[in-house]
């Protein structure tokens, strides 16, 4: 008998007893009982990693690992030889001894079956390079929040492979534009065969880069969600943004940044003028609907 289940190491209590029961049925039933997980999320690599040993690694189509060292990582990347989805979030820096960083970059490069790699507070400087050269060319699916990307990574993104076959990118909180807007301009060019989804929180994007790179993110034929919060962007532009951006008719949810003269002080929250802010979402719902875009719906984060 195969039991299919999903899997989260969380350390609760609940979890625990839970686990518990579930090695106890396997052994009672040894040999008769095949516990397949499909999907395993650990938070922290603890005593209950001993559930491991009653788990077919091979399996796991989608693991997630939350404030584990790299090695740990290494460890189960090597057992997981089916896996289609990859998040790691939380991974110490200390733990990218060189050895470490290359062992993971060997054993990802084995897993041919991946399509999702989502890495959140993994530093990359000046290293994606390395990660995109051992990936499959069909990944459709990379997050890079919080991963302290530069200019040149960028650049590296969009000559590579990957860029022609990816539907979700993330790239929120990586100030890439600091510099200069080309590289991602020459990426949203590759992408826009493909591109579904796109966030780029927080990346001090300014209105002058925005401008620039409006007509390649015009040409993103089949985007259905782009999210930019928290970018210092004015009204004028906003505006301009929208006019292009109705065109797009499979776009269907935009998540914009407040513009800057609602704040007294840039993005501070206590400084919001609240009133500004819901004139600015009546103009943006008036303009939808001159365009006959009530299909569409532009929301902000405002906290």
């Amino acid at each position: 008998m195969e039991l299919l289940v999903d899997i989260s190491l969380n350390s609760t209590v609940r979890t625990e007893q839970f686990l518990s029961l579930l090695c106890s049925k396997v052994q009672q039933n040894f040999g008769s009982l095949h516990l397949c997980c499909r999907g395993l999320r650990i938070h922290r690599m603890s005593a209950l990693k001993s559930i491991l040993q009653f788990l077919d690694l091979g399996c796991i189509e989608h693991l997630e690992m939350d404030q584990a060292n790299l090695r740990e990582v290494v460890t189960l990347l090597a057992r997981v030889i089916h896996l289609n989805s990859l998040t790691l979030c939380n991974i110490p820096f200390k733990s990218y001894k060189r050895r470490n960083f290359r062992s993971f970059l060997l054993w990802l490069g084995q897993l041919d079956n991946l399509q999702e790699l989502s890495l959140t507070f993994f530093c990359l400087t000046d290293q994606l390079h390395t990660l995109l050269r051992v990936v499959p060319p069909q990944l459709d699916t990379l997050y890079l929040p919080f991963c302290s990307l530069s200019n040149r990574d960028v650049t590296v993104l969009s000559q590579s492979s990957q860029a022609t076959h990816l539907r979700v990118l993330s790239l929120s909180n990586n100030q890439i534009f600091s510099e200069v807007y080309e590289p991602f301009q020459t990426l949203l060019e590759k992408v826009s065969s493909t591109l579904q989804h796109l966030e780029i929180n927080n990346c001090m994007i300014t209105d002058s880069t925005l401008s620039a790179v409006l007509p390649a993110l015009s040409h993103c034929t089949h985007l259905r969600v782009l999210s930019f919060a928290f970018n210092p962007i004015t009204m004028p532009v906003l505006k301009s943004l929208l006019q292009h951006l109705t065109s797009l008719m499979k776009l269907k949810y935009v998540i914009y940044p407040v513009p800057v003269h609602c704040y007294e002080e840039w993005n501070f929250h206590e400084s919001l003028d609240r009133q500004k802010l819901a004139e600015v979402q009546a103009q943006l719902e008036a303009m939808l609907h001159g365009a006959q875009r009530d299909d569409m719906t532009w929301a902000t984060c405002s906290k």
